[in-house]
Order: structure tokens, then C-alpha cells, then sequence
């Protein structure tokens, strides 16, 4: 009877400890979020686009100096930020090279393309 009832304490120990195991560590993230996020938000409230642009390219040089990628979206949106000043070259870079990064956004780089830059 005192084997059974330890040998049961044991598994639920065991069992325990492969759950907490398994709880410690979380996946590494496959991108670098930076400011990205707080960057949209702000374009929505009404930010001003040239201060997004820089506080946009400070982070993507933290990330990249960190080995990350940054995440879906942060070219296009820094494309469009560079579009709305004015700055069509810059838009077209950031445009292409979010295509060129994840091309299952290229039908939405290319509608961006003919709406904010002039051929």
C-alpha cells in the first residue's frame, strides 16, 4: 500500500515538473516589433509623418543591428509615410523592398505603387 501511494506522489510530481518545464521557455519571435506599433497609432491620431519617419528609421536600425527582421507592414508603412511627404524615391524603396521581403503582400505594394507615386 506504501509503494502505490508513493509511487503515485512520484508520477504527479514528475508530471508537475515536465509542465512547468515546458511553461519556462517561449519560442524566440521570427521579427522585431521596435516602435512599429506605437508608430501606427500615432499616424492615426494625427502624428506628424516626418517625426514617424525618424523615430520609423531610428528602430529599423536598432533591429537590424540586433540580426531581427522587422515585422510585415513596416516598410509599406514607412512607404507611405515617405509618399505622403512628398518623398516618391523613398516610397518606392520601402514599397519594393516590403515586396520583395514578403511577397504575398505584392498585389497590395503594387496598388500602393500606382496610387502614391507617379509613373
Amino acid at each position: 500500500m506504501f509503494a502505490i501511494g508513493c509511487a503515485r506522489r512520484g508520477t504527479g510530481v514528475l508530471l508537475a515538473a515536465v509542465i512547468l518545464a515546458g511553461c519556462q521557455t517561449a519560442p524566440p519571435s521570427l521579427y522585431e516589433w521596435g516602435d512599429y506599433q506605437s508608430q501606427v497609432y500615432r499616424h492615426f491620431q494625427g502624428g506628424s509623418p516626418e517625426e514617424q519617419i525618424a523615430t520609423m528609421e531610428a528602430s529599423y536600425q536598432k533591429i537590424r543591428a540586433s540580426g531581427k527582421t522587422p515585422p510585415p507592414g513596416f516598410h509599406a508603412h514607412l512607404g507611405m509615410l515617405y509618399a505622403n511627404v512628398g518623398q516618391s524615391d523613398q516610397a518606392v524603396q520601402e514599397f519594393k523592398t516590403e515586396k520583395a521581403l514578403f511577397p504575398e503582400s505584392g498585389r497590395y505594394m503594387d496598388f500602393l505603387l500606382s496610387k502614391y507615386v507617379s509613373k
